[in-house]
């Protein structure tokens, strides 16, 4: 029986590779998290960006909190079983009026992981609407081959490399996934999704949460690092990361180094052009 989600929604998942929304935090929640990013980003006298926006359970204990939080768990476990890792981490922030956007792209084109059950977990800390640039889908994408992408470095586009599927993509068969503050989509990492630039008047902050069975393999980088979240892992094919009692725990954040590294030179493998920082 399952834990959390209802059959429909179990359905509705596996034959179109998207189920939202899912209600995660209250209103008191969602406001502590915000508020947590917003100061730290007062502190810092600048948004949240480069190698801070990924692997960031290593860096703020509400997100390392966050990943073991038991709805979602429950949901994962509905979905892909009760071992399970938590790959990475990744804030998707669009300013008031930004032009940000990003395009239509499958994840696991890019990630190196073996897994077709791998899960985002988008999490709305602000509103994610039509006028903010919420994010669109193309159910039924995440059956069959990968689509072919191409690099396009466009200034504006979040992505790492600009990505995109080099095919043609028939806008009218998407669908929006629009949330309130608190809640979350889910999207099959092998899923086409994009979404347009943000032109409401607040921020449009979203949290990416990856999941995946521990059964998964990374198959482009050397070493690669994932957080075991509920279950067991029988294989070992991750390095943990460790849990963290404070931000900005030493240890961690020197953890946080070579993991969002190890993660960079999976991203950008191929790629002509390599950033820095994420």
């Amino acid at each position: 029986m399952p834990k959390i989600l209802s059959e429909t929604a179990i359905t509705q998942y596996k034959q179109d590779g998207f189920y939202y929304p899912l209600p995660v935090l209250d209103a008191q929640e969602v406001a502590a998290c915000r508020g947590e990013l917003e100061s730290f980003e007062a502190s810092r006298g600048e948004p949240i960006g480069g190698a801070l926006r990924n692997k960031s359970h290593l860096l703020f204990k509400w997100i390392d909190d966050l990943i073991r939080n038991d709805k979602i768990l429950d949901a994962m476990e509905d979905l892909i079983g009760p071992d399970l890792l938590c790959w990475n981490t990744l804030f998707w922030v669009k300013e008031a009026g930004s032009q940000s956007f990003v395009s239509w792209h499958q994840d696991l084109r890019y990630w190196g992981l073996d897994t077709h059950d791998l899960i985002t977990v988008w999490i709305a800390l602000s509103p994610a609407t039509t006028e903010s640039g919420c994010m669109r889908v193309l159910p039924k994408s995440h059956i069959g081959d990968l689509l072919p992408h191409a690099d396009e470095y466009q200034a504006d586009n979040m992505l790492t490399r600009g990505q995109e599927i080099s095919v043609e993509v028939d806008e009218s068969l998407a669908i929006e996934m629009p949330l309130q503050p608190g809640e979350a989509s889910l999207h099959n990492g092998r899923l086409a999704h994009a979404s347009s630039a943000n032109n409401s008047s607040d921020r449009r902050i979203g949290l990416s949460l990856h999941y995946a069975p521990t059964a998964t393999k990374q198959v482009v980088g050397e070493w690669d690092s994932a957080a075991l979240v509920r279950g067991e892992d029988h294989f070992g094919h991750f390095t943990h990361t460790p849990r963290i009692t404070k931000d900005f725990d030493p240890a961690a954040v020197e953890f946080h180094e070579r993991a969002s590294s190890a993660v960079r030179d999976v991203l950008f493998t191929g790629a002509e052009k390599v950033r820095k920082t994420l």
